[in-house]
């Protein structure tokens, strides 16, 4: 929650509220990616702090098997089209098997949504736009298999678990790696297998290197074109959102999500319990410090 823009109300929290102070509580943060300036942070709420790691930190699990397919910008929704009907052919696509489809923009996975319902697949979004309300509907729907298909911002990319999730496909790459390792952590989780695509051209070129070496450092087959992408193309990515201390995200520049009651149900709610929910989903790069 640090990187996704709520410093000051955890700082509160562990500073000016009725928590006990450093060295009289005990803390335990847990990550599956935990950036330099998260981790200069977390030292303001820890006491001679131990840090552990399994694995690399930001790196994936190999539960998750991860496909990247060269798509043109203008074929992508042909290509997906392609991938449901196959799905469906093979009988993934039910009430216990559940696609989650990742877009860049608010506009975009509204337009997605239309047109995936308009062909026969039942769909719903998540993203900044929607009240807090329809985001709670949207989740039931899709949790329950109703609308097996979830197209979603980067708001549904971080702490939820969701069961059955078998398939995450990023329509629309992420700028930055550490956003495409939250992404595909949403199957693959507690034990179970799953199936992450990628939709990959030359508008993703900046992801080229850290994504070949992610897949690889997985275990996982790096498509040749993709390793003469990663060749020519500087290392690493930023994350050019913009705003923000970390770049502003799709939920941040939405008050609901400041907000008490049910929207901690996107978080953690039930089962995952918040945060920790990420030791099952990622295996290798799980992280946590405490005093």
């Amino acid at each position: 929650m640090l990187d996704m823009g709520f410093e000051p109300q955890i700082r509160k929290i562990v500073e000016q509220m009725d928590m006990p102070p450093r060295g009289e509580r005990q803390t335990m943060l847990f990550s599956a990616t935990f950036p330099k300036e998260i981790q200069r942070m977390a030292s303001d709420f820890l006491s001679n702090y131990i840090f552990l790691t399994v694995g690399r930190v930001g790196s994936s699990t190999d539960l998750i098997v991860q496909r990247v397919e060269f798509v043109h910008e203008s074929d992508k929704r042909s290509y997906l089209m392609d991938l449901l009907h196959a799905q469906r052919a093979n009988g993934a696509q039910g009430k216990q098997s559940l696609t989650l489809v990742f877009v860049e923009t608010k506009k975009g996975a509204d337009s997605l949504e239309h047109w995936l319902c308009l062909n026969g697949f039942p769909a719903t979004t998540i993203h900044g736009d929607r009240t807090q309300q329809e985001r709670e509907l949207a989740l039931r729907s899709f949790k329950s298999g109703n609308t097996p298909i979830l197209v979603a911002t980067d708001v549904a990319a971080r702490g939820l678990d969701i069961p059955h999730v078998a398939h995450v496909i990023n329509f629309d790459l992420p700028n930055d790696i550490d956003d495409y390792v939250h992404r595909i952590g949403r199957t693959g989780r507690a034990g179970k297998t799953g199936l992450a695509t990628a939709f990959f051209n030359e508008n993703n070129m900046s992801l080229a290197k850290p994504l070949a070496g992610l897949m690889q450092e997985a275990n996982q087959e790096v498509p040749d074109w993709l390793t003469r992408f990663a060749s020519r193309a500087p290392y690493g990515s930023k994350n050019r959102r913009g705003g923000g201390r970390f770049g502003a995200r799709d939920f941040r520049r939405d008050s609901s999500f400041n907000r008490g009651g049910s929207g901690n149900d996107y978080y953690g709610g039930g089962s995952s319990g918040g945060y920790g929910g990420y030791g099952g989903g990622y295996g290798p790069g799980v992280t946590s410090a405490w005093d």
